[in-house]
């Protein structure tokens, strides 16, 4: 590890393997941060989310762990402790669904619901557990990344809409328990245009609702992995007067139907 690497803040990004959590640490790695990639199963992307990072000048830790079981969170941030001896961001990005839909109930079983909340809000709670004493140390920000689907009970099924609304709960008590010394937020995005929901749906579900999705939002676009990352960059190195906060990156969805959509909807009736 060179010098300036040495004197870089350090983040751990969980589920930093794709998506949110490979944009997300990238974006902290150009911003000088050293990070840590962490992943469950996809061992060969997650080495090439390390290596963009080291692109940017990050000195990097790849750790496999699956959030859900204690040991592992309490292993990853030991390994961080070992290897650089602060921290100063934890990006709970880790998140699972099943794609049941609303109301296909008979999909769901108590192991199904029961590991989604496990990596959704215990993985959570774990991750911020065992990264506190060391985040009081450097007055470091944790943001927790949701969805609207806390927000607005919408979602890919019952137990995903759920363990969201208990993240934003938490990031609401984290935020008050941890004052002053840490600050806690959240982000709630709508539709992400990443492979995750095409996998979920099938890709020609995916179109269908992205593009029912940018009819209806007032911004008219879907969010991108990037637009999240932005966010969660900003409440960790500015923002220095925000905590508490749930910020809602869903192009407006929570505003109700835009303009647009109202007025196709008279057209087609």
């Amino acid at each position: 590890m060179n010098q300036d690497a040495s004197q870089r803040k350090v983040a751990i990004v969980t589920g930093s393997a794709t998506g949110v959590g490979a944009a997300t640490a990238l974006e902290l790695s150009r911003h000088g941060y050293n990070v840590v990639i962490n992943f469950s199963k996809s061992e060969r992307e997650a080495r090439q989310s390390e290596a963009a990072c080291q692109a940017m000048g990050a000195d990097t830790l790849l750790v496999r762990g699956d959030v859900a079981q204690d040991a592992d969170c309490k292993g990853l941030v030991q390994a961080v402790i070992e290897r650089w001896g602060r921290l100063d961001a934890l990006v709970n990005n880790a998140g699972i669904t099943t794609f049941a839909g609303s109301t296909n109930w008979d999909a769901l079983d108590a192991t199904a619901f029961q590991r989604i909340l496990g990596v959704n809000v215990l993985g959570a709670f774990q991750m911020v557990r065992a990264c506190v004493p060391h985040l009081k140390l450097t007055h470091g920000a944790i943001v927790n990344v949701s969805s609207v689907a806390g927000s607005l009970g919408v979602g890919s099924s019952v137990p995903y809409v759920a363990s969201k609304g208990a993240v934003n709960s938490m990031t609401l008590h984290l935020a008050r328990a941890l004052a002053p010394q840490i600050r806690v937020n959240g982000v709630c995005p709508g539709l992400i245009t990443t492979r995750w929901f095409a996998d979920g749906v099938g890709q020609q579900a995916y179109e269908s609702l992205k593009a029912d999705y940018e009819q209806s939002t007032p911004l008219a676009r879907a969010c991108s992995a990037e637009d999240v990352a932005e966010a969660v960059l900003w409440l960790i190195v500015g923002a220095r007067t925000v905590t508490g906060e749930l910020i809602q990156l869903d192009s407006g969805m929570h505003l109700g139907a835009s303009r647009r959509a109202v007025v196709a909807a008279k057209n087609s009736s």
